[in-house]
C-alpha cells in the first residue's frame, strides 16, 4: 500500500515533466520498433452468454483478434474460463464488472449484497447504469468487488492476463480508478489504462464536445481524458513494474451503419471498414481496439437488442480482408501475455 500512494504522489506532482518522457512510445519502451504501431484487438464481454463465447473464441481462433477478458459475476464465466484454462496460450483477461445492463438478464455483486449495498439496486442486482454505481458505491465496496471476482477466477484456474473494466466504470470516479491501479500494481497483473497519445480515445470525444458548443482550442479535455493526468498516471503504473497503452479505442458498438440488420453483409463490411480506418489513424504506439463478438443465437435477442452489432464484430474480426489490411500495412498484432512478458524484460 505505501508504495502505491508513494507512486501515485510522484506521478501527480510531476505532470510538468511528463512530456519530456514521452519521447518514446511505450510500443518502443516495449522493445518494438519506432513508429511501429502495435495493436491488441480485444473481444470484451466474454463470459456474459454462450454466444459471447463463442463470438470470441472465434474471432481469436478464426479471425484476428488476439486477446479477450472474461465478466464473472455472468452466467457463462465458468465456461469461458475452463477454456481458456485448457488453452493456456489464450489471452484471457478478467472484465472488472460493477454493472448489470440488462432488462431481464441480470447479474448479482460476488462480495454480495449484505457486505456491498452501495452495488446493488432494488432488483438485487448490480445498477443498470454507470452514474448509479458513481451516485451509491464506495471505494472499499468496489475494492472490495474486484478483488471478489479476480479470487473467483483464481479459484477456477485461472490466470488472469490483465483486468479491464466494463462500460468504463472504474474509470468513471478518480477514487474507482486507484483502486484498480492499486489492484493491478499489488498483483502484477497488467491493467488496461492508455497513457500515450490518446489519439483514437479523445478523437470521438472531442468530435462531441465540438459539435455541442462545450469544448474550444486550448481547454483541457474532461476526465477520464485529461492527457496530463493520463501520462502521470501511466508513468506511476510503469514505474510499478506493468505495461502502460499509449492508445485506446473504445467505441465500436457506434459503428452502426444507416438502415443496419443483423447478420447483414453489410453491416460485417462497415464493421471491416472502420476498423481499418481506426488502424489508419492511429500514431505510432501501442493501442487496444475493443469490439463485442458474439455469436448471436435466436435467444441473444431476449438478453440484448445489440446481437447485430455484436455479431458484425465477430464477422469482421474474420473477415480476410481486414487480415490482408493488416499483413499490407506491417501492423504487429500482440497480446497482453506478451506485453507483460516484455515489460518483465526492461529495466
Amino acid at each position: 500500500m505505501f508504495r502505491f500512494i508513494s507512486l501515485l504522489c510522484v506521478a501527480l506532482f510531476t505532470t510538468g515533466s511528463i512530456s519530456a518522457q514521452q519521447d518514446q512510445t511505450y510500443a518502443e519502451k516495449l522493445g518494438w520498433p519506432k513508429n511501429a504501431k502495435v495493436v491488441i484487438l480485444h473481444v470484451d464481454d466474454a463470459g456474459m452468454s454462450w454466444s459471447s463465447n463463442q463470438g470470441a473464441i472465434k474471432s481469436i481462433e478464426n479471425g484476428v483478434a488476439t486477446s479477450s477478458s472474461i465478466m464473472m459475476t455472468t452466467p457463462w464465466a465458468a465456461s469461458y474460463a475452463k477454456y481458456a484454462i485448457a488453452h493456456p496460450q489464450m489471452d484471457a483477461g478478467l472484465h472488472l464488472t460493477l454493472t448489470s445492463e440488462w432488462d431481464n438478464y441480470r447479474w448479482v455483486a460476488l462480495s454480495g449484497k449484505k457486505l456491498a449495498p452501495g452495488l446493488t439496486d432494488k432488483e438485487g442486482a448490480m445498477w443498470e447504469s454507470v452514474e448509479e454505481v458513481i451516485a451509491h458505491a464506495t471505494p472499499e465496496e468496489v475494492d472490495a468487488e474486484i478483488r471478489e471476482q479476480l479470487d473467483r477466477a483464481v479459484t477456477l484456474g485461472l490466470t488472469p492476463t490483465h483486468l479491464d473494466s466494463h462500460m468504463g466504470t472504474l474509470f468513471a470516479s478518480e477514487a474507482f480508478l486507484m483502486k484498480y491501479i492499486q489492484l493491478g500494481i499489488e498483483k502484477q497483473i497488467p491493467v488496461m489504462f492508455p497513457g500515450g497519445n490518446n489519439k483514437l480515445l479523445t478523437a470521438p470525444v472531442l468530435e462531441k464536445l465540438k459539435a455541442g458548443g462545450k469544448w474550444k482550442e486550448g481547454m483541457d479535455m474532461p476526465a477520464p481524458y485529461d492527457r496530463k493526468k493520463t501520462m502521470a498516471l501511466g508513468k506511476m503504473i510503469w514505474d510499478a513494474g506493468l505495461p502502460v497503452l499509449d492508445d485506446l479505442h473504445t467505441n465500436s458498438g457506434d459503428w452502426n451503419p444507416e438502415n443496419a440488420v443483423a447478420k447483414s453483409p453489410e453491416w460485417s463490411k462497415f464493421k471491416t471498414k472502420k476498423c481499418m480506418e481506426a488502424l489508419k489513424d492511429m500514431l505510432p504506439g501501442l493501442a487496444m481496439i475493443i469490439v463485442h463478438s458474439s455469436d448471436i443465437s435466436d435467444v441473444f435477442q431476449h438478453i440484448s437488442g445489440s446481437g447485430g452489432s455484436r455479431y458484425a464484430d465477430m464477422m469482421a474480426m474474420m473477415d480476410p480482408e481486414l487480415k490482408a489490411f493488416i499483413q499490407k500495412e506491417g501492423i504487429i498484432l500482440t497480446t497482453w501475455r506478451e506485453v507483460m512478458e516484455r515489460r518483465r524484460k526492461v529495466k
